[in-house]
């Protein structure tokens, strides 16, 4: 378990394979406490360690994570957001994410709003039920509230510090991030279907 607060910007080394992939990239964490097998999110992504060296280490994606998220589309230099799973009696500064992304949403647009900027999503049709006004998500694994919601779309305001420490700051409209859903709206959602 994750709670979207992102704790490095790593860097894409290499990208070997088809179909699955094996990644390397390079982090500021202190690998002598990453143990083989261990977790970490990758723009929401939750991807095990298989091998590291001094700064660097290697996650393996099936073609299945390929599919449903933005990772088929990084490259050699791309930063991605990182964060190691939460321990308990860790702080809970974000919310409650699981690192299985639900979907892909795009950047609708980017305005700037007092020192912060206010980017709008469009999420896609089987989530948008699941966005609500000062609810959570996780975009790129870094959590947010929702501001506001209309049909499919919703926004969210970054303030300069996640610009900085995350890759919202390198953003355009079209831009695609992995959408995680908030955990409770989908058990919400799920107990009140009909049968």
């Amino acid at each position: 378990m994750f709670t979207g607060i992102v704790s490095d910007l790593g860097e894409v080394l290499e990208i070997k394979g088809k179909g699955d992939v094996t990644l390397r990239l390079r982090t500021a964490y202190d690998l002598a406490n990453v143990p083989l097998g261990a977790s970490i999110a990758h723009n929401g992504i939750c991807l095990t360690v298989v091998a590291k060296g001094a700064d660097w280490y290697e996650v393996q994606a099936s073609a299945e994570t390929i599919a449903k998220t933005t990772l088929g589309g990084w490259k050699a230099g791309d930063r991605v957001n990182l964060e190691r799973p939460t321990r308990v009696g860790d702080e809970l500064g974000g919310h409650i994410v699981s690192g299985h992304v639900d979907g892909v949403a795009r950047v609708v647009s980017i305005r700037p709003e007092n020192e912060s900027l206010r980017y709008t999503f469009q999420a896609p049709d089987s989530l948008k039920k699941f966005v609500a006004p000062k609810g959570s998500v996780a975009l790129d694994g870094v959590s947010l509230t929702v501001n506001e919601v209309e049909g499919d779309r919703f926004g969210v305001n970054i303030i300069p510090h996640t610009q900085t420490v995350t890759t919202f700051g390198r953003y355009v409209e079209g831009s695609l991030v992995n959408m995680e859903i908030d955990m409770l709206a989908r058990y919400v959602a799920r107990l009140l279907e009909k049968d």
